[in-house]
């Protein structure tokens, strides 16, 4: 497994840490591939009561490495099929592609799954964090559904779990404006489960306090939830993965990476 997603398991708790702190766990294809491949493997881990998900340094997750958007302003969009991590990439028999895959992982494993977020959880940080069934985060925490921002939509799972976790106009201002929020704003909003200045050690302690529970009914409840909570996924993640492929490349969504990376206000045409 590569080194970019370390994983250790103690007393049923598997700790899943982003490990690319020089990037704030940015999201490049061998990240994306890493990401996907951890949660994978704890489908089948022995013993495995609860999972805690945490970047390594100064944050959670700042969202697409700036390698691909490059690639997207190149005209390259997010390259071959058949390249490792290509988060445009979907295996027969998936709902999902390799982007949605990294955040949609968690509610797949059958038992719970806490984010504890710091730092920025932007893009798709924000969407992976959303994939877990609880998130606990510094108040300082710099939230973001930032895609509008370079051309884009949220198309890794974003528009589906957001919509489940927030009013819909919530949903729709956060998406369409690409404002940045802070931990505090996030949890009144309903994003938060719980603020803590110390988020990794109250993740891990309620990870532990999880996994002291009797383990069957535990993956029952998650179970009975998920029953209610996945109803349409399929359907809006195929509805996301048109729309983007229909953003990509255009002169529009050139113009947003460019003007940005250039510092300038865009010039859009309609």
């Amino acid at each position: 497994m590569s080194d970019r997603v370390i994983v250790s398991i103690n007393d049923g708790v598997a700790e899943v840490r982003f490990n690319r702190a020089d990037k704030r766990n940015a999201l490049d294809r061998e990240q994306f591939a890493a990401i996907a491949e951890a949660g994978e493997a704890l489908k089948s881990a022995d013993g495995v009561r609860a999972v805690v998900l945490v970047g390594d340094g100064e944050s959670f997750c700042a969202g697409l490495d700036f390698s691909i958007f490059g690639d997207m302003a190149g005209g390259d969009g997010t390259g071959s099929s058949n390249d490792r991590g290509n988060p445009g990439a979907i295996d027969e028999g998936r709902i999902t592609h390799l982007g949605q895959q990294i955040c949609w992982v968690w509610q797949e494993l059958p038992m719970p799954v806490i984010a504890a977020v710091h730092g920025h959880a932007i893009g798709g940080g924000f969407q992976i964090a959303m994939g877990a069934d609880i998130r606990i985060a510094h108040p300082d925490t710099k939230w973001s559904e930032r895609e509008i921002h370079w051309g884009l939509v949220p198309d890794m799972t974003g528009t589906f779990m957001l919509s489940k976790l927030v009013r819909q106009d919530i949903a729709r201002e956060l998406t369409y404006t690409a404002r940045v929020i802070d931990g505090r704003e996030a949890h009144e909003l309903g994003l938060v489960t719980r603020l803590s200045d110390t988020p990794y050690d109250d993740a891990m302690a309620l990870a532990h306090e999880i996994a002291g529970r009797s383990p069957g009914a535990v993956r029952g409840a998650k179970a009975l939830f998920n029953r209610m909570f996945v109803e349409g996924a399929a359907e809006q993640f195929a509805m996301e993965r048109q729309v983007i492929h229909d953003q990509i490349g255009t002169p529009n969504q050139v113009e947003a990476i460019t003007a940005n990376m250039q510092r300038r206000a865009p010039q859009f045409t309609d």
